[in-house]
């Protein structure tokens, strides 16, 4: 069936959502999600990676430029710090799920040649790329949830969300119809921004030792 891009007033990832066939099926049937405008500029979805068994999921807010580029989500410099970090709290990168609350990239660029630089998705964005984050969570069934960043924290705890208020501090609430535990932390992209990269490393590290103790 050919599936047109949504409504500009009815944003939403649902039509596009298999009832099952678990992580394969959710991720070729994201392929071709049409359910926002995101998908026009971007060069491919990029779905979330890692094993349905696993008990950790990490959230972040969008694919970056090199996660654009080769359909894999946090392959980025992002990334690599942040597999460098679960290693030192002792959460094995290997055996955890990660993905984006939104699956397409967003970007600005001056020209067609210039680089294209990152932009924040919107709420609207946010709320229509749901379906497919609530997908992953029902196959998943993680037992811990780190959320990464501010953008990641709005679109699964609401727009009061404030990531410093919460970092490192271990959440019971109800997401997507699920009672979830959840470890807010910093994006590993704002500890590559920061002045004191340093310190801001080990802001991070301090949040993820927390989410290994709560996994025990």
């Amino acid at each position: 069936m050919v599936r047109t891009e949504a409504p500009e007033d009815a944003y939403t990832a649902e039509p596009f959502v298999p009832g099952r066939g678990g992580l394969p099926a959710l991720r070729r049937a994201a392929a071709e999600c049409r359910g926002c405008p995101l998908h026009r500029d971007a060069t491919q979805t990029v779905f979330g990676a890692g094993d349905e068994d696993a008990r950790v999921m990490l959230v972040g807010e969008q694919p970056g430029d090199q996660e654009d580029r080769q359909g894999k989500p946090f392959v980025g410099p992002a990334g690599r710090l942040l597999d460098r970090a679960l290693e030192e709290a002792g959460i094995d990168p290997a055996e955890a799920y990660v993905t984006n609350a939104v699956k397409h990239f967003k970007f600005t660029q001056a020209e067609p040649r210039k680089r294209r630089i990152h932009k924040a998705p919107n709420l609207r964005e946010m709320t229509a790329c749901g379906p497919w984050l609530a997908a992953e969570l029902a196959v998943v069934e993680p037992e811990l949830i780190v959320v990464l960043g501010a953008t990641a924290g709005k679109a699964l705890l609401g727009s009061s969300f404030r990531v410093t208020q919460v970092r490192g501090t271990v959440l019971e609430e109800e997401i997507h119809g699920r009672p979830e535990r959840l470890v807010p932390t910093v994006h590993p992209s704002s500890v590559l921004r920061a002045d004191d990269r340093e310190a801001a490393y080990r802001g991070l590290l301090s949040d993820l030792r927390v989410a290994a103790q709560a996994l025990g």
